[in-house]
């Protein structure tokens, strides 16, 4: 495995070593000391999350407050989608910057979310599902998040707004400005 920092303080990309045979491949998607021993960093995953999506689905802009924050390890097992994290700690070096990459089953890149970064995504294949695993458990009423388009992170999605499909409760968030930064 290698990892790559990011322009966002504590957020990495990971990209596992394939082994690939005429039978298929193989990959460790994710070794515990690995991960350590190459990003400094002790993190306990403790809950695995997945999603399936359709092409023009954007969730996000996510985060959790308080002692609920968490950190998240992203990778897409099937499809292609854009990845984007916002950092949104006060004290960072990088507040209110935005780290975008493409994550696909085809690159098997993978996305290491520190705690205190807002994290959303979007389908640019027919279909894609999604996996992550959290450090913490998520806790509805510390939810938070950000409206996508907010204008003064001027994130460029790859797919025009009129083929968006975002839930009506990603379509009212707050923008940035309005946040209480963690």
């Amino acid at each position: 495995m290698k990892i790559k920092a990011t322009n966002i303080e504590g957020c990495f990309e990971l990209y596992p070593t394939v082994f690939n045979d005429e039978r298929g491949y193989f990959f460790e998607s994710y070794n515990k000391v690995t991960f350590e021993n190459l990003s400094g960093l002790k993190v306990d995953f403790v809950q695995d999350n997945q999603s399936f999506s359709k092409r023009g689905v954007l969730r996000g802009l996510h985060f959790q407050r308080g002692i609920y924050q968490q950190a998240k390890l992203v990778r897409v097992i099937k499809g292609e989608i854009e990845d984007v994290v916002v950092d949104i700690r006060k004290d960072s070096p990088t507040f209110g910057q935005y780290f975008k990459t493409v994550l696909s089953a085809e690159n098997n890149k993978q996305i290491f979310v520190p705690k205190g970064c807002a994290h959303g995504f979007l389908v640019l294949s027919e279909e894609a599902f999604f996996n992550y695993k959290c450090d913490n458990y998520y806790n509805k009423e510390s939810e938070g998040g950000i409206l996508y388009n907010d204008v003064d992170l001027n994130i460029p999605w790859s797919i025009s707004d009129s083929e968006l499909i975002i839930s009506d409760k990603d379509q009212v968030l707050p923008r940035f400005k309005d946040i209480s930064a963690l």
